[in-house]
């Protein structure tokens, strides 16, 4: 078992999740889709606010955690069988490790916004639009972008150990390109605001 490395690492996570984040905006932007626009707090309150929103819905979970699975088993067949030994630098998993990683990743990664949801629902900003306020508005635009990455991350790491420097990198290239995945369902009409 050679030792891991971080770009390596970086780079598959980044690779996998373009992949998974096209499906997930193609289905996000399908009729079929809205089907599954069920709240995942079923209309709860806390505090006489809602926990999550109208926004945080089902439909997400159902696309994310099999495209990000799917996505982690054919880039790690595709790495495999076209440069076997560039494996050796990612996580010691089996085919089948890899899918579950991705699945779980793809968990995380959509687990990682609920905080963040909770908390603005709880100072009164209405799901989709930004706070009231400079400095709140800069806040919420970097939590935005880093929040569903910590949460994709923490579930990486808890599952196959995973080194500080691909965390970085993954939190240094990531919010950029989720920032265009956030533009992309905004053209599309899922989102009200492109950021």
């Amino acid at each position: 078992m050679s030792s891991a490395e971080p770009l390596r690492q970086a780079y598959f996570i980044i690779v996998a999740f373009v992949a998974a984040g096209f499906a997930h905006s193609a289905w996000l932007g399908s009729r079929l889709s809205k089907r599954l626009s069920i709240p995942l707090d079923g209309g709860a309150t806390f505090r006489g606010r809602r926990i999550f929103g109208d926004n945080k819905t089902v439909r997400g979970f159902a696309v994310m955690i099999p495209a990000a699975a799917i996505a982690f088993g054919v880039l790690f067949t595709v790495i495999n069988n076209i440069t076997p030994s560039a494996v050796a630098g990612l996580w010691p998993l089996t085919l089948r490790g890899y899918i579950a990683l991705g699945a779980w990743a793809g968990l995380g990664f959509m687990l990682g916004e609920l905080p963040n949801s909770f908390v603005k629902r709880q100072l009164d900003i209405a799901p989709g639009r930004p706070p009231r306020g400079r400095v709140a508005a800069v806040v919420s635009f970097i939590v935005d972008r880093l929040d569903s990455i910590v949460g994709m991350l923490l579930a990486i790491t808890i599952a196959a150990p995973t080194p500080w420097m691909t965390w970085l990198l993954v939190i240094v290239i990531g919010p950029g390109i989720h920032l265009g995945f956030s533009a992309l369902l905004y053209k599309l009409g899922v989102k009200e605001r492109a950021a």
